[in-house]
């Protein structure tokens, strides 16, 4: 496996100096490939989160240390988004879709890194969904709420699909969320009968596996890309951060709607790619997101690829 890189400017500081000067920023590129696959990771901008929608869970005196050596605001978080284009063979893919323009100020820049690499909306063959949160959902939609990817098939997980079209979730999920569910039921809705719907082993396509990581969301999914014996696992957002994800995987985040399950999965998933050195692909990983999995102990760390 080979590994290119860069042109790496992201975070909410340069999207947001973009945005006022009037410019489009130098989007957030990675490149790996895996066999005949290319696999690029392409820049949606960045959330602004306050820091206590993950670590409010958490005691703060033995948080306090890992904020610290990763230098993370009390206040606020600024995760990138990496949206992960596959192409082989005579398939574009895409695994998520973003945020498009109606989540967050600094998000919803996934048309213009495509643009980067010369690939436009139809040039999509497949949609592939991790989940179903709006940095991750709600850019299948245009700015005049039509399908943006013409031409692309669409995949979830047939759990994940379930719940957020439920018409129970929306005043179940909690106040905080409920406009995710307000906004992925909608867009859903539109795909229903065009949907493919996958379990955990399903191959999606040639070559791509699914992966149940349930607890970030009810049906969440993970994705192993593989070509013999080289792999890279998209993790969507089933490791989620690179800091307390890592350093304390059993640790309940407040980012996630089932913090019991989803550190369960965390530390199943981080022992395996630790073991078997599998890149992998993380949607709010730095430096865009590529990289692999190192244990120490009984704690692990992030590292990206140079």
């Amino acid at each position: 496996m080979t590994q290119t890189r860069r042109g790496f400017l992201a975070g909410s500081t340069a999207c947001a100096a973009g945005a006022t000067l009037g410019l489009v920023p130098r989007q957030a590129h990675a490149q790996t490939t895996l066999g005949a696959m290319t696999l690029d990771v392409v820049s949606d901008g960045s959330l602004t989160l306050p820091s206590s929608f993950i670590f409010d869970t958490m005691d703060p005196a033995a948080v306090a240390p890992i904020m610290e050596a990763f230098a993370l605001s009390p206040d606020t978080l600024t995760p990138p988004c990496n949206v992960t284009l596959l192409r082989y063979g005579a398939r574009t893919v895409l695994f998520d879709v973003g945020s498009g323009s109606g989540f967050m100020p600094d998000a919803g820049t996934l048309v213009a890194s495509l643009d980067a690499l010369s690939v436009a909306p139809d040039d999509i063959t497949d949609v592939i969904f991790t989940h179903g949160h709006p940095d991750h959902l709600w850019g299948l939609l245009d700015d005049f709420d039509d399908p943006l990817f013409t031409q692309a098939s669409y995949q979830m997980g047939q759990t994940e699909f379930d719940y957020w079209m439920n018409p129970n979730t929306v005043s179940q999920i909690g106040e905080a969320r409920a406009s995710f569910a307000v906004g992925a039921q909608r867009r859903l809705e539109i795909f229903a009968d065009t949907m493919t719907f996958i379990n955990d082993g399903d191959e999606v396509l040639p070559g791509v596996a699914a992966r149940a990581t349930f607890g970030h969301t009810p049906g969440h999914m993970a994705f192993e890309v593989r070509d013999g014996s080289e792999a890279v696992m998209i993790l969507g957002d089933s490791i989620s951060n690179h800091h307390v994800a890592f350093a304390q995987p059993a640790w309940i985040a407040g980012s996630d709607q089932d913090g019991e399950m989803a550190a369960q999965t965390r530390l199943s998933l981080l022992d395996q790619l630790s073991a078997e050195k599998t890149r992998v692909i993380g949607f709010h990983l730095p430096d865009g997101g590529v990289g692999y999995v190192e244990r120490s102990g009984d704690s692990y760390r992030f590292v990206a690829e140079e």
